[in-house]
């Protein structure tokens, strides 16, 4: 190699290197804990292998520049591409932020409410309530991806935080759903909500938690003593995304195939229920939604990608069958090719559907 040729390749590299946590630093985006986790050589930059295993198929679409790593601005961009923040939002649209649904209560009992204002609105609102997910030890109320889908057609929404498993084991989450219910459903009038349309929507934890809520309605263990009791925690209609039921079968029907250890100490279904769930079954059967069944819950529409490595799609196959065999209306659609996630515009436009079939007069808008 002659001198001239190796004093470009060693200044290209050196420009390379260095330009990698320039590029990082220019933009408003930080690393937050998972990317400084994961960067295990801390070049501010992500590769494939850095990524956990259960998430590597996500890397082509997080990777937007093609440039074969993950820049902290990709990192956060896919993180908050689903958010439902004020920019954006259809016209006149009324936010609520931070209303606190527990007096007094936790830092996670909060909302975010949204209400669509058009020129000749209904004298009541159909109200959906999203639920999210992240194994019930992360996800916040600030990350909605269908926030103006539902906006824009006549619904108000609400998104919801509730103690996370680190704060408190089960059934905390679910009172805390619960009780927001019962606060929106306390200050309907107020809101300009009808209490009568009230539907959630929740992916993967959260997906369970709504299919809880569709199904315990006014199971009194379920239902907490988080204020406004006075009133029902019942849903008018569910959609679940993707959500576990049957915590115990999780490994079982995952099989080989499966990208996590269900039944290990430090799972997230065992931080959720306190303990290793085998070692306590009759304590996580009474986190499974299908247990509390009956002929009078509100119509389903549920939702499973058939590739799904985390959450069997049997899981939901199972609560659709128990839901068809006590006679609720219920919807199962097994979508074909997708994994833990349901990313393309018809699997977010069916849920809007489903909910303006149940709460709106065909082909309602506020547009």
């Amino acid at each position: 190699m002659n001198g001239k040729r190796f004093f470009w390749l060693v200044a290209l590299s050196i420009l390379w290197l260095s330009c990698a946590p320039l590029a990082a630093q220019s933009g408003s985006a930080t690393p937050d804990g998972r990317f400084l986790r994961w960067d295990k050589n801390k070049d501010n930059r992500l590769s494939r292998d850095e990524l956990p295993l259960a998430i590597r198929g996500n890397f082509d679409r997080v990777d937007a520049d093609r440039s074969g790593w993950i820049s902290v601005e990709e990192h956060s961009k896919f993180l908050n591409r689903n958010a439902g923040s004020s920019d954006g939002l259809p016209a006149k649209t009324k936010t609520q932020k931070n209303l606190a649904y527990v007096d007094q209560g936790h830092e996670r009992h909060r909302l975010d409410l949204y209400l669509p204002q058009s020129k000749s609105p209904p004298s009541r609102l159909p109200l959906i309530i999203w639920v999210h997910g992240g194994g019930w030890k992360n996800g916040s109320k600030d990350r909605f991806a269908h926030l103006n889908s539902l906006l824009k057609r006549g619904f108000a929404v609400a998104s919801i935080n509730y103690r996370l498993s680190h704060h408190a084991t089960f059934p905390a989450q679910i009172h805390d759903c619960k009780a927001a219910v019962r606060f929106l459903r306390k200050n309907a009038q107020r809101f300009g909500l009808d209490p009568e349309k009230f539907g959630v929507w929740g992916s993967s934890a959260g997906g369970h938690l709504v299919a809880l809520l569709g199904t315990s309605g006014e199971v009194s263990e379920l239902e907490g003593t988080l204020g406004n009791l006075d009133v029902s925690s019942r849903v008018q209609a569910v959609c679940d995304w993707y959500g576990p039921t049957d915590l115990l079968r999780m490994n079982q029907q995952a099989g080989s195939k499966g990208k996590l250890d269900h039944d290990a100490a430090n799972s997230p279904e065992s931080l959720l229920v306190g303990a290793p769930i085998q070692d306590v079954p009759q304590k996580t059967a009474k986190i499974n939604p299908i247990q509390y069944v009956t002929s009078d819950d509100p119509p389903f529409l549920i939702m499973h990608g058939d590739q799904d490595r985390l959450v069997p799609p049997q899981q939901s196959q199972m609560l659709n069958d128990a839901l068809k065999a006590a006679g609720v209306s219920t919807t199962f659609i097994l979508v074909k090719g997708a994994g833990h996630g349901l990313n393309s515009q018809r699997d977010r436009q069916q849920p809007v559907d489903f909910f303006a079939s149940q709460f709106l007069d065909p082909e309602k808008t506020n547009e």
